[in-house]
């Protein structure tokens, strides 16, 4: 079986009719709008509205090229839990194209734990992205168009903040000159490009209540300041009514099936790195609101997804997860200790127990800053010995913390039976969800919060532009919002560089951008872009399409 592609494997596995799913946990069929016979849009208006499940997230040590398995783990243990009698609901963020043909491939999970139809979700899926591109295109368009016809707003042409975007990993986009050839073509100025994920109306779709909270919050998008240096608005311009109209569609969240026919909600998908990094609001309420387990997902570590889902997602949408579930390897552990990729098979446990760090510092954010009950999940890979996984076990147990071993890559639910048993034994147990700052401090205390709290830094370091922001954004009366971290996955610091669990560090804020919609306020840092590029051999080199209209060559 291993050398089989997980497309490969997603064909070889019948899926059900998608009204056949619902019909497992009670949505019934006149809620659902087909899009063919195995995906559906959910009328999250219609059905029970009282929420009934336990939110269970799982996250993960910092990432690193070996690979930790979180989406993985995340829908083996949703089937892990269904083969054990109790009814779940995974609910995943949907894939950007831009990492579908860049370097990361596929966001659908592998081996016998994946959600399908899995080539449609890592594709176009129900056109929710291309909604989101149109909506933030659709208010760009109408921005520039005031300008053009006289501009009664006095919009400071300097002091334009709303880029276009594009579902792409494309750096040529990131810095352009627009408006060229003559007074007709608009007004020349510098522009660029964000990809969609990064879009502030994929973070206000993914944090909006309903159709009306969403037009709500599209309404205070500021899109530039005049020349006295107010906000010019989305609803100032009165673009809010037609950007809303083109995300009717795309606010009901998408149903699907894993391989073994476990409901999946997979809806949404800002990055964790430049966004927030997890699905949508409306998605989670609506799988808690038919299931007794809800199983998800934050993006990439635990200091960089679930910092956001539980800082600003829990905080706004009221959600309290009764468990977390903290994803590693022992070939990450190795990579953290300082050995290189190709050196991964040998047994090494001096390279283990430089890696444990990261580990422990993941879990003491989860333990400590967020006092959430807390598993380790070890994914399983063939090199791994008996030792390195003692050395694991022994350094968990020190933290009141088990370890489970999970196979769930090779052999589905049956290769998480025990993981699923000790989550449902943890959610039973009290916990509180404490947030890692208050949103009463100061813009510059809830940094250096998130900075010494959730990554163990020594300070911030604020350039001179970040200040001049951080001083209009008080003047404004927005500090009262949430930060929204833009950082390197690949550390707790902003140089990627710096792996394990470096200490003594500053972590230096470029600039700030106020994402009023969202209702929080985006940090960049360090080298982090908002427009990913493609590396030297993309992804898209190896994908294709036979006479039939078989894809190949997808993750």
């Amino acid at each position: 079986m291993s050398h089989l592609t997980d497309l490969d494997i997603a064909n070889q596995v019948p899926m059900a009719r998608i009204e056949t799913i619902a019909a497992k946990v009670g949505i019934a069929a006149e809620h659902l709008s087909h899009y063919g016979k195995y995906k559906a849009k959910i009328d999250f208006t219609k059905g029970p509205q009282k929420e009934k499940g336990k939110l269970i997230l799982v996250t993960a040590i910092t990432p690193t090229p070996a690979g930790e398995g979180k989406t993985t783990t995340s829908v083996g243990l949703a089937d892990a839990l269904s083969a054990i009698g109790e009814e779940a609901i995974l609910a995943l963020r949907e894939p950007s194209l831009g990492p579908v043909f860049g370097m990361k491939g596929g966001a659908a999970g592998g081996g016998y734990a994946q959600v399908v139809p899995m080539e449609d979700i890592n594709l176009h899926f129900t056109g929710d992205f291309h909604a989101i591109g149109a909506a933030h295109n659709l208010l760009a368009a109408m921005l520039d168009n005031h300008i053009h016809h006289g501009n009664a707003l006095s919009i400071d042409t300097r002091s334009i903040v709303w880029k276009r975007v594009v579902d792409m990993n494309d750096r040529q986009l990131r810095h352009i000159v627009s408006g060229l050839n003559g007074k007709s073509n608009g007004v020349p100025r510098e522009d660029g490009y964000d990809i969609t994920v990064a879009s502030e109306i994929m973070a206000i779709l993914c944090l909006a209540t309903d159709l009306m909270d969403l037009k709500s919050r599209i309404a205070k998008i500021i899109v530039a300041y005049d020349v006295d240096g107010k906000p010019v608005t989305a609803a100032d311009l009165k673009a809010e009514g037609a950007m809303t109209a083109l995300l009717k569609e795309a606010i009901q969240p998408n149903l699907v099936q894993t391989l073994e026919q476990t409901p999946a909600i997979v809806h949404g998908g800002p990055f964790a790195n430049i966004a927030h990094g997890c699905n949508s609001v409306i998605a989670t309420k609506t799988a808690l609101r038919y299931a007794d387990y809800v199983v998800t997902e934050a993006g990439f570590g635990a200091d960089l997804g679930a910092e956001k889902f539980l800082d600003i997602k829990c905080r706004v949408a009221d959600l309290k997860p009764s468990a977390a579930v903290l994803v590693a390897t022992i070939r990450a552990l190795k990579m953290h200790g300082g050995v290189a990729k190709t050196d991964l098979a040998s047994e090494n446990l001096e390279a283990v127990v430089a890696g444990l760090p990261n580990l422990q510092r993941h879990l003491a954010n989860l333990q400590d800053v967020y006092q959430l009950p807390v598993v380790v999940v070890l994914n399983k890979f063939p090199t791994d010995t008996e030792a390195e996984v003692d050395l694991v076990i022994d350094t968990c147990r020190q933290r009141g913390v088990e370890v489970i071993l999970s196979d769930v890559w090779a052999k589905g639910s049956q290769g998480g039976i025990e993981l699923a048993r000790k989550v449902v034994e943890l959610a039973q147990q009290p916990s509180q969800l404490t947030f890692a700052y208050d949103l009463y401090q100061s813009l510059e205390a809830k940094l250096t919060a998130i900075v010494q709290r959730v990554y163990r830094g020594k300070s911030i370091q604020l350039s001179p532009r970040a200040r001049r922001q951080m001083k209009q954004l008080k003047a404004l009366g927005y500090d009262h919002l949430p930060i929204c971290m833009a950082k390197t996955q690949y550390s707790f610091s902003d140089n990627a560089q710096l792996i394990g669990a470096p200490e003594d560090f500053e972590v230096t804020i470029k600039a700030l951008r106020l994402s009023a919609g969202a209702g929080f306020i985006v940090a960049l840092t360090g080298d982090i872009m908002t427009m990913p590029g493609l590396p030297k051999v993309p992804a898209a080199e190896t994908i294709d399409i036979d006479a039939q209209g078989q894809i190949i060559g997808l993750f």
